[in-house]
Order: C-alpha cells, then sequence, then structure tokens
C-alpha cells in the first residue's frame, strides 16, 4: 500500500542535495510495497535566524509513475529554478509519499504530500483511508475551502488549516502544533499514519496513526567517533543540543541503512519532533470527549542487516527470495525442534512464545481446525466463542481484513495467536501469544519464503499442540525428522530451475493455466495458481481435483495446459484417476510426481512430468510450491512483466 516517509535533521548540517537523496532512497525502500505516483515536500531557501518575518512555504513536487519520474522531475524543476543545491540546513524537516491509488486516478494532482490550498500551510503524506471523507468534504467546503484531488487525504490538511485559522480568530495563546494534530485526529474515521509538516512550525514534524503501521527512528550524530559509549532511550528522546537525525518511515526497509533504534508507534500515539526532542502523547476518546496523555516509551533494535533487502547476485527480489528458502526454512526452525536423546526422550518443538497458552489451546472447543478468510469472517461475523482458539496468519502483521477480524475474535473472547513476519507488527502486539516465522525480510510483492515458512510454523504449531498425546507420537516423530532434513530437500528442488525456465518459455503465449490438488496439496494449487496469476498476469486456476466433473472438465481440451499434482499421498490413486480422465479428453497436462513416478503417471509419455522428492506429506506442500513459484517467476521475466512490483498489487494490504 501507500508509503510514507520524513527525514528531520537536528544541529546537523546537510546539504540540500543531501536531504533530496535520504528522501528518494526513503522511497526507494518503500518500492516494493507496490505505488502508481510519488511525491516530496522540502523547505525552500533559509529564513535569517530571529527573522519576525514567516518562513517560505515549502517546495513541493508530485509526479505520477515510478520514483524515477520524480526524480526527473524535481532534477528539471532546480534546473528551471537555479535552485541551489548547495545550499546547508543546520535543521530542515522533509516528507516523502508512495501512493497506491485508492481514491482517484494516479496524476499529480493525486500524489502527496496533499496541501491545505494556497500556500501550502499544512502538508500531509497518508497511508490508509478516511471512511468520512465525504461528509468532513461537505463540511469544509461550507466554510469556503476548494478542492483539487480526487482523494480522502485532502480533507485533512485542510481541517488542519481550518483548526489553526478558528483557534488564531478565537485570539487564543498560540496553539501547538500538537494541538492542530490532536483536533484533526478528534474528526478522522478509518485507518491511517500521517506525517504533518507546516511552515508556522518551522522544523517540526507531527506524526500520528490508526491501524495503519508508522515507525520512528533515531539516529546520534557522535561528533566524537572514537566515544562508543551507549546512550539510554531517554537521551535519545528528550529534548538537548546534540545532533540527530529523526526518520518517520511506515516500513522498516527504509530505516535499517540509516540506524537501527526503532520505537514503533502505536495506534492513538501523536509523535511531536522539536527541538531535538521526541514527544509522545496518547490520544483517547472517554465518555464522548478526547485527552491527550504524556507516554514514556522505550526504543527497540531493529533486528534486520541492509544485506537482507538487497538483491545480492540475483536480478529481482523475488528471484533471490525463492532461492533463499533453504536458509529461511533453517532459521524458522532454529531452536525450536527437539532431537530427543534416546528412547526415552521423544523429539518434539519448543515454540516459547507459546508455551504458557498450550494448555488453553487444547482445551478450546473447536479441533480440529476449520479455516476462514479473515475478509469473510469479519463481513458475516461468523460465530466465535469464549472457548475458541483463533489464529492469525500475516507476512506483514498489518494487514487490514485480518486485524479486523482480529479485533472481533478478541471481543468475543478468544485466546488470539498470531504468526507473521515482523516482530513489532499490529498482529504481533494485539494477540495474546504467538510465532514469529523467522523468514526473514521478504520484499517481493509476491510471497514466497515467507509462504514456505507459514506452513512450516503451523506444522509446529500441531505438532505442539498434540504433544501430550502418546498415541500419535510415532507419527509426531516422523515429521519432525521430515523437518530436519526439509531444507536439504528444497534445496534439492531448487535445482529444477532451468527446468521450470523452459517449461515457462513453452506456457509463454498461453492464454490460462488450471491447477489440480487434492488433500494437502489442494492448498499448493491454489498458491501456485495464485503465484502464476499475481506476477505473470497470466490467469489461473487452482482447482480441488475432486470437483473436476462438477464443472472445470468443461475447459479441457488440446489447448488448455493444465498442471496436476500427484505427488505421493493417501490421495495419490485418485489423483492418478483425474491425471487418465484428463488425458482420455486430449488434456494437454504437466504432472507434479514424487521421484521415480513419472513412468506411473505418464504411462503414455503424453504428459510432461516434474519429479520431487518425496517427504512427509503435511510437509510436501513445502516441497510442491518451488517448482511452481520458478515457473511463475520464469514466466514473468519472459512475458516482459514487473516480477517485484506487480500491476495493481501491494505487499502489504493495509486498507480495505
Amino acid at each position: 500500500m501507500c508509503g510514507i516517509f520524513a527525514y528531520l535533521n537536528f544541529h546537523a548540517n546537510k546539504e540540500r542535495q543531501h536531504i533530496l537523496e535520504v528522501l528518494f532512497n526513503g522511497l526507494r525502500r518503500l518500492e516494493y510495497r507496490g505505488y502508481d505516483s510519488a511525491g516530496i515536500a522540502i523547505d525552500d531557501s533559509l529564513s535569517p535566524l530571529h527573522s519576525t518575518s514567516s518562513p517560505p512555504p515549502p517546495l513541493v513536487f508530485r509526479q505520477a509513475g515510478n520514483i524515477e519520474s520524480l526524480v526527473n522531475s524535481v532534477n528539471q524543476e532546480i534546473t528551471n529554478t537555479d535552485l541551489n543545491l548547495d545550499e546547508v540546513f543546520y535543521f530542515h524537516a522533509g516528507i516523502a509519499h508512495t501512493r497506491w491509488a485508492t481514491h482517484g486516478e494516479p496524476a499529480p494532482r493525486n500524489s502527496h504530500p496533499q496541501s491545505s490550498g494556497p500556500g501550502d500551510d499544512f502538508l500531509v503524506v497518508h497511508n490508509g483511508v478516511i471512511t468520512n471523507y465525504e461528509v468532513l468534504k461537505e463540511t469544509l467546503v461550507r466554510h469556503g475551502f476548494t478542492f483539487d484531488s480526487d482523494t480522502d487525504t485532502e480533507v485533512i490538511p485542510k481541517l488542519a488549516k481550518f483548526v489553526f485559522d478558528k483557534a488564531n480568530e478565537e485570539g487564543e495563546q498560540t496553539v501547538t502544533f500538537c494541538e492542530v494534530v490532536f483536533e484533526v485526529m478528534r474528526h478522522l474515521e478509518g485507518a491511517y499514519a500521517l506525517i504533518f509538516k507546516s511552515w508556522h512550525y518551522p522544523n517540526e514534524l507531527v506524526a500520528c496513526k490508526r491501524g495503519s503501521p508508522l515507525l520512528l527512528g533515531v539516529k546520534e550524530l557522535d561528533q566524537d567517533k572514537s566515544n562508543n559509549h551507549v546512550f539510554k532511550d531517554a537521551h535519545f528522546l528528550s529534548k538537548n543540543e546534540h545532533p540527530k537525525e529523526f526518520f518517520l518511515s511506515s516500513d522498516p526497509h527504509a530505516l535499517v541503512e540509516h540506524t537501527k533504534k526503532v520505537l514503533v508507534i502505536e495506534d492513538g500515539e501523536v509523535v511531536h519532533l522539536k527541538d531535538g526532542g521526541v514527544s509522545i502523547l496518547k490520544f483517547e476518546r472517554r465518555n464522548g470527549s478526547s485527552r491527550p496523555a504524556s507516554v514514556e516509551r522505550a526504543l527497540s533494535v531493529l533486528e534486520m542487516e541492509v544485506e537482507q533487502i538487497n538483491k545480492g547476485k540475483y536480478d529481482h527480489y523475488m528471484q533471490k527470495e525463492i532461492h533463499e528458502q533453504p536458509e529461511s526454512l533453517t532459521t524458522t526452525m532454529r531452536g525450536r525442534l527437539i532431537r530427543g536423546g534416546g528412547s526415552r526422550k521423544p523429539k518434539t518443538v519448543l515454540l516459547g512464545g507459546l508455551k504458557d497458552h498450550l494448555k488453553t489451546i487444547r482445551r478450546s472447543r473447536r479441533i480440529p481446525v476449520s479455516m476462514e478468510i479473515a475478509s469473510d469472517l469479519w463481513d458475516r461475523q461468523g460465530p466465535i466463542y469464549r472457548e475458541d482458539t483463533a489464529v492469525f496468519v500475516s507476512q506483514s502483521g498489518e494487514t487490514a481484513d485480518t486485524l479486523l477480524a482480529l479485533e472481533y475474535a478478541r471481543e468475543n473472547g478468544a485466546l488470539c495467536v498470531g504468526i507473521t513476519n515482523t516482530v513489532a507488527s499490529s498482529i504481533a502486539r494485539k494477540t495474546h501469544c504467538g510465532v514469529h516465522i523467522n523468514a526473514g525480510a521478504e520484499t517481493g510483492v509476491a510471497s514466497t519464503k515467507a509462504y514456505t515458512s507459514q506452513i512450516v510454523v503451523m506444522v509446529m504449531l500441531a505438532l505442539a499442540i498434540g504433544s501430550d498425546t502418546i498415541s500419535s507420537q510415532t507419527r509426531r516423530e516422523a515429521i519432525v525428522d521430515g523437518l530436519l532434513d526439509l531444507p536439504n530437500k528444497v534445496r534439492e528442488v531448487l535445482k529444477l530451475d532451468e527446468e521450470m525456465k523452459d517449461l515457462a518459455q513453452l506456457l509463454i503465449d498461453e492464454q490460462s493455466l488450471l491447477v489440480f490438488g487434492r488433500g494437502y496439496n489442494y492448498a499448493t494449487a491454489l498458491e501456485g495458481a495464485l503465484k502464476v496469476k499475481e506476477v505473470s498476469l497470466m490467469h489461473s486456476e487452482g482447482i480441488l481435483a475432486g470437483e473436476m466433473k462438477h464443472g472445470p472438465l468443461a475447459l479441457v481440451d488440446e489447448n488448455l495446459p493444465i498442471a496436476v499434482i500427484a505427488t505421493r499421498d493417501a490421495c495419490f490413486s485418485k489423483q492418478q484417476s483425474v491425471i487418465q480422465q484428463l488425458h482420455a479428453r486430449k488434456g494437454r497436462l504437466i504432472v507434479m510426481c514424487s521421484k521415480g513416478d513419472a513412468a506411473s503417471v505418464s504411462s503414455s509419455g503424453s504428459c510432461r512430468a516434474i519429479e520431487v522428492p518425496q517427504v512427509e506429506d503435511c510437509l510436501q506442500p513445502v516441497v510442491n510450491i518451488v517448482p511452481l513459484q520458478l515457473l511463475a517467476y520464469h514466466l514473468t521475466v519472459l512475458r516482459g512483466h514487473n516480477v517485484d512490483q506487480p500491476r495493481n498489487l501491494a505487499k502489504s494490504v493495509t486498507t480495505q
């Protein structure tokens, strides 16, 4: 979704060129989230110190298209206006944004920062959706405001100006930037993360959030490079004269190259950057009124390396992340698999985030498990009770539909378990307990390594819940052995890379692909079809093989490519029957089978067989999805589409 970024330097001489590069690079780190336009706002030339005149309005640049289009537009404007790139700023506050269109087409007027109007008194960058913007817009129009964009965001800076002007007209004491923002928040409904900039409050930024992610990064610029003492959080956040840099971002990817000291901003919090310090206030609605309360928070350390968000030797992030899966799976399982020792110590798993809740989970009223799509659960207000355990799975931990379902489950008293790839995400914080999948940063919009790590975590969760059942001990130990060897099996299946590239070449001009799966591998069929459609833009459909005769069979002819997942498990004989029926109708078959089964699934040599290693049936989807990931990747490259930023899609869906 939209990405927001801000950079404020305090008591640190920075040239305009450097400031622009920090903002542009921040946006580049947010590119993977998906976007269709971008913009920035920086200060104009400095006003003389202690001058009584108002500072000049900021410089605002907005452009549809990619970030490089924005960079080129800014460079052209600099050339046309002779803007001095070497001008040094002792203080400066800049904001930036990548937009994923929800209201209004991709165009400069709909790009952010959105403005309060002529003079740019207030500027705002926004991630989220304001659900009551139409009502606010009508009110502001009645007060003489005119609107230039189709966005929901434009009401926010205009509302800020209305609040500011009204406070000044009434002759009150000078209203603070925070007070303006608090009054704006009081009127907003929906999900948002916001950063405000105003020339009325030079060298200040105010950020707030409700529902959408936002982080603050702090970097102390120690003039004495030999001084390695460690500052406490209070030193970093308090007002003092030490040179500092502050960064605000909707995503840790944009912070890690600058600092690892971060503050995860909570819902309802307002963060005010002023005079080298950080003030945090909590916006709370109680009994129809709202009052701010001061909050003390601790910085945390960002567990991410710059190398994780670079492509390294690979051409694309998706390619890199597919090939990282042996390592990401190893990391997911590290320290969690108990190998046992001797006949009396069974092999099992240890999930530290769940150990205090396992007894409660085992007493849940609904075992076995039922699967729910988060948006559908929320829409139909499905039955959830106090004796239930609800598990919420999200790579980013910020998925809007999943968060709504989580709030619903909490309200109904269920024990909520989170499975995410982001430690400080909203889902990780709002669930009662959970498991971090430890897959590492995933930048490609199409999830690959996070998906396989999620499967492994859910298998380990099942093992942990069932660890008190003696009758299933042999089965559990076989699965633990399979988990231990799983990275090697994935490493083996990655050797099919060239074979899948050849297959992609044969399918490059096709319009559709069907994928049939059954049992554990129905999920593989759905996920494989999803990968093909979301990145290669080819229509693809995952189908439960048992439903073949109830409609899908009508599509079968000698032209339509059909993939059938027929690895060895309890459903193998049924999949063999499916293959025979498709073959009888001259289907163009691609069959994924266990090693050594190519002849049995293609007795007449009429289909293309892809052989993969056989593992425990519940782990087979981890192995089976890899060839389909590779196929989707190569199809996309050969068809000339953007692998890492598919059309119309975003990495983290933080709006409904």
